[in-house]
């Protein structure tokens, strides 16, 4: 991560995110659906920001739109001072190994059928930071050695 910034880690301006709705014939744009309309927020280093809301209100959206996983229609973010908006392709995958959303259902965003260590080492494969099968498995080894003794403590939890 570069230098640490004197404002928030991350700051969302008017986040705007409305998704088409098309029909007829030519599929032309009938509708849309205010998926995120003007969301707001800023969180500091150290923080962390829970969304909190009913069902189908946004929250998946915001995470998604924060990362730029789906474009925002509009709105500014900034993370650690950057402004993620208005980065390219490799800006932004680079600058994603730094961030992370988690989200409301466990079983909608881990597979069962997958080993814990397949699990971690997605992240490897997705980052392009493992560049061989070796390399992998050591890493993710490291990874679940350095976790381990807090699980075992009960600190993993808080």
């Amino acid at each position: 991560m570069s230098a640490p910034t004197t404002g928030p880690l991350l700051r969302v301006e008017n986040l705007v995110k409305h998704f088409p709705v098309r029909s007829g014939l030519l599929q032309r744009e009938t509708d849309r659906v205010h998926a995120v309309d003007g969301v707001s927020f800023e969180v500091a280093a150290g923080e962390t920001l829970g969304l909190v809301g009913e069902s189908g209100c946004g929250k998946s959206t915001t995470g998604r739109c924060i990362l730029r996983l789906i474009e925002p229609t509009s709105g500014q973010i900034w993370f650690d001072g950057r402004e993620i908006t208005a980065l390219d392709r490799d800006a932004l995958r680079k600058l994603r190994r730094e961030m992370q959303i988690i989200f409301q259902d466990p079983f909608a965003s881990l597979n069962p059928r997958m080993t814990i260590g397949a699990i971690i080492g997605e992240a490897l494969v997705i980052h392009r930071l493992a560049h061989s099968a070796r390399e992998f498995e050591e890493r993710v080894a490291q990874l679940l050695e350095a976790v381990l003794p807090r699980l075992r403590t009960g600190h993993a939890a808080r």
